[in-house]
C-alpha cells in the first residue's frame, strides 16, 4: 500500500517502499511518525522487527551454552525485541539499540530466572549464579586458568561467602531423574542407589537395653525365653527339656516377659 508524500522528509506520508534503504532506524522513525491507527503502521512494525532480528540473535547467542536450547533463547530474545519496538519513542533522544539491548537482555534473564530452574531459589541467588557464570568465563580468559573463589569474589565485588552461596544455589538449576541409568549396561538406575528406611534402627536401643534386662531374670526364666524366642521351640518342647509341665512353662513365660517389660520401661525413663 502507498501513502502519498508531499516532502522528502521521513514522516507519516513516507511511502513504505521508499524508506531509505529500509534501514532499521528509518523504519522505526517512520513508524513512530504515523498515528496509532494508520493502516501502514503494522507493516512497518513487522519490517522493523525483521530488520533488528540480527541484534536479538546476537544477544541470544551470548547466553548459549548455559543449559538452554539456542532456539528457545532466540525466541525469548525476539519477544524482548518486539517489546522494545512497541515501546520505543524516538523523541526521547535515545537510539534504538541503546534502548533495545537492555530490554532484550532483561527478557533473556527473566527466562532463565522464571522457567529454567528445577527448584526455585531466591531471585538474588539466581542472578548471582548468572554473574558467577559470566565472571568465570571472563576470568578464565584473562587469567589463563580456572578462577578461584577469591578471584570471582574480587571480580564481582562480593564476599567469598556470597560466591560459595551462589555456587551452592546453582545446584538447584538442574534436576536429574531417578530413572537415569548409571551403570554401563543400563541395568542400574540412580533411584536404585538411594537407601530406604531402615526400621532396625528403631530397635537398636531396645537391643542394647535387652542385655541388662535379661540379666535380671533367674536362670530358668532366661533358659525358657531363650528356647522360646531364639530356639523357636513350642511350649511342649520347652516343658520336655526343662522337666516341668506345659502349663508351668506358660506361667513362667508370662512372668518373665512382664519382668522384661518393666525393666525396659524403667530404663527408658
Amino acid at each position: 500500500m502507498t501513502v502519498t508524500q508531499s516532502a522528502p522528509s521521513t514522516t507519516a506520508s513516507t511511502t513504505i517502499s521508499e524508506a531509505p534503504a529500509d534501514s532499521a532506524a528509518d523504519l522505526l522513525n517512520a513508524m513512530a511518525a504515523m498515528p496509532a491507527g494508520h493502516p501502514s503502521r503494522a507493516s512497518l512494525r513487522d519490517r522493523a522487527i525483521e530488520a533488528w532480528l540480527p541484534l536479538a540473535r546476537h544477544l541470544a547467542h551470548r547466553y548459549s551454552g548455559r543449559g538452554e536450547p539456542t532456539d528457545d533463547l532466540v525466541q525469548t530474545a525476539t519477544v524482548g525485541l518486539i517489546k522494545a519496538v512497541d515501546k520505543f519513542d524516538p523523541e526521547r533522544g535515545v537510539d534504538f539499540a541503546g534502548y533495545a539491548i537492555p530490554t532484550i537482555i532483561g527478557e533473556i534473564k527473566r527466562h532463565f530466572r522464571d522457567r529454567t530452574w528445577s527448584v526455585r531459589v531466591p531471585r538474588r541467588l539466581q542472578e548471582l549464579r548468572l554473574a558467577i557464570t559470566e565472571a568465570n568465563a571472563t576470568l578464565t580468559h584473562s587469567l589463563g586458568r580456572s578462577p578461584q573463589v577469591a578471584d570471582i569474589a574480587a571480580h564481582l565485588g562480593v564476599t567469598e561467602e556470597d560466591v560459595l552461596e551462589g555456587l551452592e544455589g546453582a545446584r538447584a538449576y538442574n534436576a536429574t531423574s531417578l530413572s537415569t541409568p548409571i551403570s554401563a549396561d543400563g541395568s542400574t538406575e540412580l533411584g536404585d542407589t538411594l537407601g530406604g528406611e531402615d526400621y532396625e534402627f528403631e530397635l537398636a536401643e531396645t537391643r542394647v537395653a535387652l542385655g541388662p534386662a535379661l540379666a535380671s531374670l533367674d536362670e530358668r526364666e532366661q533358659k525358657i525365653l531363650t528356647l522360646r524366642f531364639y530356639g523357636n521351640l513350642t511350649q511342649s518342647q520347652i516343658a520336655d527339656q526343662v522337666g516341668i509341665s506345659q502349663m508351668h512353662v506358660s506361667r513362667l513365660l508370662t512372668k518373665a516377659l512382664t519382668k522384661l517389660r518393666g525393666q525396659l520401661a524403667a530404663d527408658t525413663i
